[in-house]
């Protein structure tokens, strides 16, 4: 070969790859559902009739490229999916989603190597980054059980269809008013709490619900805490009674590791309720016992970002109360229910939180209304609400939420009544 090689990448074979200014054009304009595309080529995606699934080559040596050219500008109503199929995107693995939702888009993408795999080359890509598949089942763990308030360390598995199972065997130090979240994408993490006194030992649970032994605390030790994910899978331990209230925070990153306390922010809060929302990995907490000088309960909440930062206090929505239950639904929106209110009272209360984190009014609620109780996201976008303290008992029934945000009915409990335990999601299979 002679001559001036122009705009051209070396692939590891040392076969030169042809970039965007030479790329093979296909003649077909892609309208329907899925397509299968080929390493130097360029690609013309119809979505205007329907959302395309794009798989991409199974193998791909370094410097391959592929172009996708938003055709009709309509990929913000009808997206187009990348199916990585095996291979890394951005570093991630193929259960994660990539999804690209903005008209009039290119995705420009060359083969790096194993690690990293598929990566965009234009800056408008991005930011459309892969999105972790979300949790299946739920795990709801320790807690008070029985009349005489006695500490346990049983768990009840959540199946992805909302099924509570029968008592599996304690692990670890039983204790109550632990908090609980999701890391990793398909684990969770159980922390703190009270066995006597208070406690920062952590339990991590594996992606088919295992509880491991207990491992040594890091942060300040206290009770009645709550805890969210963030950034998709990592998470965040705060607020509680560390023998005072306080607002103290947690990081845990997503092999597991809680880092040591960030300085508090927002109100010193105890017996609060947090869990994740919005399409790029924020969460929420809310709620709560404070000392104001004017009532204990609070409706004050404070904003997660995708990198952990606690945001200051958001002026409270809803009916201020205590000793809530908080999950995800819907893919990414939230809910806060039930919980103890001025005077004792327990308000058949819910209040929607959107995806941008903002708390709705007041909603009916439905079922039993109790405190202390557990909740946590199951089935990719719906949730669960289970055990707690209704007006007169402990209790273990436990109520469904609809992807759309509605509780439903008591549906007859399963294990062992108790209050004060902790629940978050696991397993991204069903």
């Amino acid at each position: 070969m002679s001559g001036i090689v122009q705009n051209n990448i070396l692939r590891s074979s040392g076969t030169i790859a042809i970039s965007a200014a030479g790329l093979n054009w296909s003649d077909t304009i892609i309208t329907g559902s899925t397509a299968t595309v080929e390493a130097g080529n360029g690609y013309w995606i119809n979505t205007t009739s329907n959302t395309c699934t794009i798989t991409l080559p199974s193998s791909a040596e370094s410097g391959d490229q592929i172009v996708l050219i938003d055709y009709a500008r309509t990929w913000g109503t009808n997206k187009i999916i990348i199916d990585s199929n095996g291979l890394n995107y951005q570093g991630d693995d193929d259960t994660y989603t990539v999804e690209y939702t903005t008209d009039g888009q290119s995705v420009n993408i060359v083969y790096s190597d194993a690690t990293k795999g598929w990566l965009p080359l234009e800056d408008d890509v991005v930011a459309e980054a892969p999105v972790a598949p979300p949790t299946q089942k739920a795990i709801m763990a320790f807690g008070h059980a029985g009349s005489s308030i006695q500490l346990t360390n049983i768990s009840n598995l959540i199946s992805s269809s909302g099924v509570v199972a029968s008592d599996t065997t304690g692990v670890g130090t039983e204790r109550s008013d632990a908090a609980a979240h999701s890391y990793g994408t398909d684990k969770a993490i159980i922390a703190f709490g009270n066995s006597g006194s208070v406690t920062n030992l952590k339990n991590l649970v594996n992606n088919s619900g295992v509880v491991a032994a207990d491992a040594a605390g890091v942060g300040t030790a206290r009770e009645v805490l709550a805890a969210c994910t963030y950034g998709f899978d990592k998470g965040i331990f705060r607020a509680g009674d560390a023998g005072g209230r306080t607002s103290v925070s947690n990081l845990v990153s997503n092999s597991g590791v809680v880092a040591s306390d960030t300085t508090g922010v927002g109100t010193a809060t105890l017996q609060l309720a947090a869990a994740g929302f919005g399409s790029s990995g924020q969460g929420i907490f809310g709620f709560g016992s404070i000392i104001d000088g004017t009532g204990d309960k609070t409706a004050v909440t404070n904003l997660v970002s995708s990198s952990g930062v606690v945001a200051s206090n958001t002026t409270g929505v809803g009916t201020a109360r205590s000793a809530l239950g908080a999950c995800s639904y819907g893919g990414d929106k939230a809910i806060f229910v039930y919980g103890d209110a001025a005077g004792g009272s327990k308000p058949n209360t819910r209040n929607l939180v959107s995806n941008t984190g903002v708390v709705a009014a007041n909603a009916t609620g439905a079922g039993t209304t109790r405190r202390s109780l557990a909740a946590a996201g199951y089935g990719g976008d719906k949730g669960i609400l289970a055990f707690g303290h209704t007006a007169s008992a402990i209790t273990n029934i436990s109520n469904l939420v609809s992807n759309t945000g509605v509780v439903a009915s008591d549906t007859t409990g399963v294990g062992t009544s108790r209050e004060r335990l902790a629940g978050a999601g696991y397993s991204i299979s069903a």
